[in-house]
């Protein structure tokens, strides 16, 4: 870039209130709290969150064409024009139609011909002239019109198909407003369901079960609406009064029980309600008992529920009577190896969605008679993956039918849809993500690599590169992403924008460090609490693996983590600033300590039996030594670009900001540190599908600039 298109811009230093704080006799300063605002419309918090993105804006300006370029790239892969495989329910196909041009999707449905032929794997969704006419639903585009953000969290078809119940958020808060419609006029029924979570279910064809939230976001309480009444009216079903403890709502495959969890991070307790019959009210299914985590579903006479605990970690499948639910049978033991994630229930089958040497599989059982109590399960049958490293998952299928369908993927195959026969064990793939512009997934290899931990834990790394473009000499750069927290399952699937790095001969890592899920229950075990700095350690050794075996530099390594995965980033930065180029941390949780001292933000309660509780000693001090706002130092940093959102409710953005304001003050380098926060949206950034591309553009070409590696073709170039 030459001297007369620098953006003559320097960054803008947040002014200085001193706040202090005391606990155990030790004193912290946080001269940036004042940044916190939780109404979010404070003038001069909002100035100065404006007068970051003008800075961050004036040091990507020459780089400016470029990210379009790559922009028109990544969307250049995509089928804008699309549907979703068709999904049968009763006598319609449902899908989701994307439109060229068009940010959001359109719900349809057509009728199928013949509906009382039982389906196949071989179904088609007749198409041409003569097949039957589609009918939208719902068209995102036109309600989205009127709102810079626009999200639909759930979108439920009553039993008899008539109506259609959905949450919309127009701020990214998470915060919805329930409609229901006509699914044929499109008319709306009855008045809206205000200041709702996205849990909601059909009660019969006119009443709904949804849940609120109390001052701090969390779902506290579930009502049933009649659809002719007020919401004023409605009766409370079940309130937890339980700050640490938040509810889930969900359908049995069979349409006849809901079930409303009560859960915290280590307890999960269950009631049902009779869907034909819900103003008898709640029922227990199984009971509040500290430490025991179970999940229900429902088939013939039968309750079905996983259940772990300290002595059954990985979870067991136990069955029992709708009529005695004491009276439970074992039908899949605990194995130590073997992580039961969920069940799957047909009128004749049952799967298995589990996790085995950092990998998911699905197996099938086949069962009795509905009749029949079932007390044993035998014989299982696993699904059979291509990949070396995949990612799948079951997803919602008819419950009389012998056809699963599932979503599979992997960091060189776009997604997919197949639909199973648990009969036959034949696969049929119904759809594929269409990928334009000569993509070729036989170009890319991945990988599974283990990496030795501090302790001798071996972490697994999943690793994509196309084998035509990368040398694996230590000259390739590398982009590793981490996340490890909640027991959540970082798997390698298919992303197309990022087609954009690996066809620069860019190598992709996926570090699956403890506080995931990946290995088991125990796995996330000792990645919390007081063993939370395993984490950190096993993504540095991750790194120092990859750097160890040539599959790139220090000088070539950039680094990723999104939300906990931020708090991931941002405590490396501080352990080991030497050991990365560059680093983007969005939405990230970096102010770990203030954060859960304040029981009034969202999740804090709920998250004391993940992070601990600060207000005991030993947890303070523990999370204060990692907590990444709390141990920046005047040290020589990487490149570094922070996102956050407004309206975020789950981090909110002044954490991010205090990192970028408090890194500003201390940092000894002259590295590039850009803050971005998006002023219209939440947690999970702007809505629109081209939108989010246009992101992803952007942290491509930060972390190309980072890396030298704009084009000289392209202007601005340095």
């Amino acid at each position: 870039m030459t001297s007369q298109s620098q953006p003559q811009s320097s960054p803008p230093l947040a002014k200085k209130v001193e706040h202090v704080m005391e606990m155990f006799g030790d004193v912290r300063v946080d001269n940036y709290y004042w940044l916190r605002d939780d109404s979010r419309s404070n003038p001069e918090v909002i100035s100065y969150l404006q007068q970051e993105n003008a800075y961050t804006d004036a040091m990507m300006s020459g780089t400016k064409q470029f990210e379009i370029e790559l922009f028109t790239e990544i969307r250049g892969r995509v089928k804008e024009d699309d549907i979703s495989a068709p999904k049968r329910k009763g006598p319609y196909y449902y899908y989701e139609r994307t439109l060229e041009g068009k940010e959001y999707v359109q719900h349809c449905r057509c009728l199928i011909p013949n509906s009382d032929v039982p389906p196949s794997v071989n179904d088609t969704m007749p198409m041409g002239p003569d097949a039957p006419p589609e009918h939208i639903i719902l068209d995102e585009n036109v309600k989205a019109q009127e709102h810079e953000y626009y999200s639909i969290g759930a979108f439920k078809m009553s039993p008899n198909h008539k109506l259609v119940a959905y949450a919309e958020d127009v701020k990214g808060d998470e915060i919805y407003t329930v409609y229901v419609i006509d699914a044929e006029t499109r008319a709306l029924v009855g008045k809206p369901l205000k200041r709702v979570t996205s849990y909601l279910e059909w009660a019969g064809n006119d009443a709904l079960v949804y849940i609120t939230m109390d001052e701090i976001l969390r779902p506290d309480k579930v009502w049933l609406h009649k659809l002719d009444s007020e919401q004023s009216s409605d009766s409370c079903l079940y309130h937890e009064k339980d700050d640490m403890f938040s509810l889930d709502l969900l359908a049995s495959e069979s349409e006849k029980f809901l079930f409303i969890a009560s859960e915290s991070k280590t307890t999960r307790f269950v009631s049902y309600l009779d869907a034909s019959k819900p103003e008898d009210g709640l029922k227990v299914l199984t009971p509040r008992i500290n430490g025991i985590d179970t999940a229900a579903s429902h088939r013939g006479n039968q309750f079905f529920f996983t259940r772990r605990s300290d002595k059954f970690f990985n979870s067991e499948l136990v069955a029992c009577p709708v009529d005695n639910t004491s009276a439970t049978t074992v039908l899949i033991p605990h194995r130590e190896s073997v992580k039961i994630q969920g069940i799957e229930l047909f009128r004749d089958h049952l799967v298995l969605d589990e996790r085995e040497n950092g990998l998911p599989k699905l197996t099938i059982y086949r069962l009795p008679a509905v009749e029949a109590p079932l007390t044993s399960l035998k014989g299982g049958q696993a699904v059979e993956f291509i990949d070396t490293v995949y990612s799948v998952e079951p997803s919602e299928s008819q419950f009389s039918s012998s056809i699963l369908r599932f979503s599979y993927s992997s960091l060189r195959t776009p997604h997919s849809v197949y639909d199973y026969d648990m009969n036959t064990g034949v696969s049929v793939l119904k759809k594929i993500e269409n990928v334009l512009g000569g993509f070729n997934s036989s170009n890319y290899v991945t990988e599974r690599k283990w990496a030795t931990a501090s302790d001798g834990t071996q972490i697994p790394m999943s690793i994509v590169y196309r084998k035509d473009l990368v040398k694996l000499d230590g000259s390739d750069p590398l982009l590793l992403y981490g996340y490890g927290s909640y027991e959540i399952c970082i798997d390698p699937s298919f992303k197309l924008s990022r087609l954009s790095l690996l066809d620069r001969g860019f190598i992709f890592a996926i570090a699956h460090v403890r506080g995931g899920g990946e290995m088991g229950r125990q796995w996330y075990e000792n990645g919390k609490l007081l063993k939370k700095t395993n984490t950190f350690t096993d993504f540095i050794a991750s790194a120092e693996f990859l750097i160890e075996n040539k599959y790139c530099t220090k000088e070539k390594l950039v680094i990723n983590g999104r939300s906990a995965g931020g708090l991931l980033l941002g405590a490396v930065l501080n352990m080991r600033p030497d050991l990365f180029k560059a680093a983007v941390l969005q939405v990230p949780f970096v102010d770990v300590v203030t954060t859960m001292l304040d029981p009034t933000l969202p999740l804090t309660t709920s998250e004391w039996e993940e992070w601990g509780d600060p207000r005991k000693e030993e947890f303070y001090f523990y999370m204060k030594s990692y907590s990444p706002v709390d141990n920046v130092m005047a040290l020589n940093y990487p490149n570094i670009l922070v996102t956050a959102g407004l309206h975020d409710p789950r981090v909110m953005y002044s954490e991010s900001a205090k990192f970028v304001a408090k890194l500003r003050a201390m940092k000894t380098d002259g590295n590039l540190l850009l803050f971005k926060c998006e002023l219209g949206a939440g947690h999970f950034s702007k809505s629109g599908r081209f939108e989010k591309l246009k992101e992803d553009a952007f942290t491509y070409a930060f972390i190309m600039k980072a890396l030298n590696m704009i084009p000289a073709s392209a202007p601005g170039n340095n």
